[in-house]
């Protein structure tokens, strides 16, 4: 009897040990992260300022979320990649916004034309939508050294 009541005991914690691990799993593929907005950036649609926009930065470099009018789009700069993000999957907190990297959709958005350079204190991205879309240009700002901050 008492050889029954180990193993049940056993196998109960196992089964708590496993749920617990799992739902730790899920809680960090659901954390979000806060997105603060870039000091001192420029961005043109057409080569012209937009009434609506923000760009912010998160702890991970290389990523920028650009929010133009309602639109929220995800830049990787290091894959040259743009993603539309969901507006209804962002958090607005003051001037930050919360976020989930783990919700970057499969495909990005069809762009061109990418070109990405250093213009003296600032860091210039710009590419097309598609193949013959609107521009879109993001002047970002550098470190003393020449690095990018984001």
């Amino acid at each position: 009897m008492k050889r029954c009541q180990r193993l049940f005991v056993l196998v109960f914690l196992l089964a708590v040990t496993f749920a617990s691990s799992a739902q730790a799993q899920t809680a960090a593929a659901e954390k979000k992260s806060v997105w603060k907005p870039v000091s001192f950036a420029i961005l043109k649609f057409n080569d012209q300022a937009p009434k609506s926009w923000n760009i912010y930065h998160s702890e991970k470099r290389g990523m920028i979320l650009v929010r133009l009018w309602k639109r929220y789009l995800l830049m990787d700069l290091e894959e040259q990649e743009v993603y539309d993000i969901d507006p209804g999957k962002i958090k607005a907190q003051g001037e930050n916004v919360e976020w989930s990297n783990a919700l970057i959709p499969n495909d990005p958005i069809d762009v061109s034309e990418w070109k990405q350079r250093n213009v003296g204190q600032l860091e210039r991205i710009r590419f097309r939508f598609g193949k013959a879309g609107h521009f879109l240009e993001v002047q970002l700002p550098l470190r003393p050294d020449g690095k990018s901050l984001y």
